[in-house]
C-alpha cells in the first residue's frame, strides 16, 4: 500500500492499494463512524425523456461516505465499505446510502476521530517493503501440491497427481509420465508469473531431495529451499511453516510473528503462567494493567461490528495502548489465528500472573 498523504492532526490518511494483501489491511483499519473518501460508480436517475428510455447512468463521482458496514472476502478482491453519504452532489443527496468498491489499484481516503497506535502501526506495516515472496510446493512419489503465501494465509495454486511407476500384483509396471518434470513445469509456471523471492520444497522421507538431485543445476533451483513434513495435505503447510529450518526465511513474515505471539500465549496458559483469555478475563487484566501483548482475531472483531459491540472491542484496545500495552491483530485464516478464535477471539501474554 502507498501513502500518498497523512495529516494527523486531522485524523486523515490517503493511501492506493496496491494488491490483495491491502484490501485486506483496511478492512482490519476501517471502523464505524469513519469518513471514507473516493472516486465511485454511482447510477444516476434520467433528468429527461432521452435519457429515460436508456435508463439509470452509472456514472463515476467522488463521495464522502460515514461508514456503517465493512466486507472483504478475499476470493472476490474487492473489500466494500458502505455507509451513508456524509457530503451531498449535485448527483447524489446526503443521507442516501452507498457503497465503495475498492480493489487492488483504489486512491482511498480515511478520516477518523483518532487513530489508534495499532492501526498506524499496520498501516505502516502495510506501506513497508514487501516481505518475501513464497511458493510452498508439498510433494512425495506421486502427490504435489502448490500454495502461495499471503499475509491473511495462504492460497492453493494447484493439487495434482503424477503418472509414476507401480507395482501390480508383485509386477513393476513402468509409467512413460514424467511426475518431477511436470513439479518443475508447475513451479517455472507460477515463478514467471509471480516471481516468487523462494521456492520451498518439502516432503515426508527423502523425496525432497530426489527432486533436489533430478534439477542437477536448473537455474530454478538456487531459489529452492527444503523442509520435512509428514503428509502431502493442506495440514502440511501449516506444518512447514513451525519448521526451525524455516524461520530465517519467514522470520520478517506476518504469519511466522503472528504464529510465535500465539504460541507464546499457549505456553503461558499450559502452565497457568502470565496469560488470559476470553473477554472477561482479558478485559480484567487490561483494567489492571498487567497486559503487555493483547492478541485479537480478525474473526473477533468482524463478529463484535456484526453484533454492534465493537465499541466495547475498540475500547478495550485504545486502553490497553493507554497502559503500555502492544496490540496484536491476528488473521483467523491460519492456523495459529484458528487457535486463538477457540479462545473466544481473545487473549493477552501478561506482565505479571494474575490471580482471578
Amino acid at each position: 500500500m502507498k501513502i500518498i498523504h497523512m495529516n494527523l492532526k486531522a485524523c486523515e490518511v490517503k493511501v492506493r492499494t496496491e494488491n490483495l494483501d491491502d484490501l485486506w489491511y483496511l478492512s482490519e483499519m476501517i471502523d464505524y463512524g469513519d469518513l471514507a473518501k473516493a472516486k465511485t460508480l454511482r447510477k444516476i436517475k434520467a433528468q429527461d425523456k432521452e435519457q429515460e428510455s436508456k435508463g439509470a447512468e452509472r456514472r463515476p463521482i467522488f463521495l464522502s461516505i460515514r461508514v456503517d458496514n465493512v466486507e472483504f472476502h478475499k476470493y472476490s478482491d474487492i473489500l466494500r465499505v458502505s455507509g451513508t453519504v456524509d457530503e451531498a452532489t449535485d448527483e447524489v443527496p446526503r443521507g442516501s446510502h452507498h457503497t465503495i468498491n475498492v480493489d487492488q489499484n483504489t486512491v482511498l481516503t480515511l478520516v477518523k476521530q483518532s487513530w489508534p497506535k495499532y492501526q498506524l502501526d499496520r498501516l505502516q506495516e502495510s506501506a513497508r517493503e514487501k516481505t518475501p515472496k513464497i511458493l510452498i510446493c508439498i510433494m512425495d512419489r506421486e502427490e504435489a501440491l502448490f500454495a502461495a503465501l499471503k499475509k491473511y494465509g495462504y492460497d492453493i495454486l494447484s493439487e495434482f497427481q503424477g503418472a509414476v511407476d507401480k507395482k501390480v500384483h508383485g509386477t513393476l509396471q513402468k509409467s512413460s509420465g514424467d511426475f518431477y518434470g511436470e513439479i518443475l513445469k508447475s513451479m517455472e509456471d507460477y515463478d514467471k508469473r509471480f516471481d516468487f523471492d523462494t521456492i520451498i520444497v518439502a516432503s515426508p522421507a527423502f523425496w525432497k531431495e530426489e527432486f533436489s538431485n533430478y534439477l542437477k543445476d536448473h537455474e530454478i533451483k538456487r531459489k529452492i529451499r527444503t523442509a520435512t513434513c509428514s503428509s502431502v495435505t493442506k495440514n502440511a503447510i501449516e506444518e512447514v511453516l513451525k519448521r526451525d529450518e524455516l524461520r530465517k526465511i519467514l522470520q520478517e513474515d506476518r504469519i511466522s510473528r503472528e504464529t510465535a505471539f500465539v504460541e507464546s500465549l499457549m505456553v503461558e496458559i499450559s502452565r497457568q503462567g502470565q496469560a488470559a483469555y476470553g473477554l472477561k478475563e482479558v478485559r480484567q487484566a487490561v483494567e489492571s494493567g498487567a497486559v503487555e501483548t493483547l492478541l485479537i482475531t480478525d474473526s473477533h472483531i468482524r463478529k463484535s461490528r456484526e453484533s454492534k459491540l465493537y465499541a466495547h472491542t475498540e475500547k478495550l484496545m485504545r486502553q490497553a495502548e493507554s497502559m503500555n500495552g502492544k496490540v496484536m491483530l491476528i488473521s483467523g485464516e491460519h492456523e495459529a489465528g484458528k487457535k486463538l478464535d477457540g479462545l473466544g477471539g481473545i487473549g493477552a501474554i501478561l506482565r505479571y500472573k494474575l490471580n482471578y
